[in-house]
């Protein structure tokens, strides 16, 4: 079981940036894959990115590519999104979810999800 909960959404303007941390609960969160999710009210719950149980591999949309990047620190049970030059098209709630497969960009083949953050760009 592992238990997810994200923090450091908020509102920033267009141009700007924020870090986003997913805190893991559970002994085991170093054999899972990671990734984050956003939804904007009305669309599905789209991939944002993803990185390996070892954090050797990752992988990103081609929307957030060269943008965001995600890391992780299993000393600590946390997994991270860094969002530079943010856009006013990548508001939305940003969620983190763990896999204890591979690395997948399909929300359906996530095991555990956390309650979401709100992030909002302003133009």
């Amino acid at each position: 079981q592992v238990q997810l909960v994200e923090s450091g959404g908020g509102l920033v303007q267009a141009g700007g940036s924020l870090r986003l941390s997913c805190a893991a609960s559970g002994r085991t969160f170093s054999r899972y894959a990671m990734g984050w999710f956003r939804q904007a009210p009305g669309n599905e719950r789209d991939f944002v990115a993803g990185i390996s149980w070892s954090g050797g591999r990752t992988y990103y949309a081609d929307s957030v590519k060269g943008r965001f990047t995600i890391s992780r620190d299993n000393a600590k049970n946390t997994v991270y999104l860094q969002m530079n030059s943010l856009k006013p098209e990548d508001t939305a709630v940003y969620y983190c979810a763990a896999n204890q497969a591979v690395l997948t960009t399909n929300p359906r083949e996530y095991d555990y999800w956390g309650q979401g953050t709100q992030v909002t760009v302003s133009s």
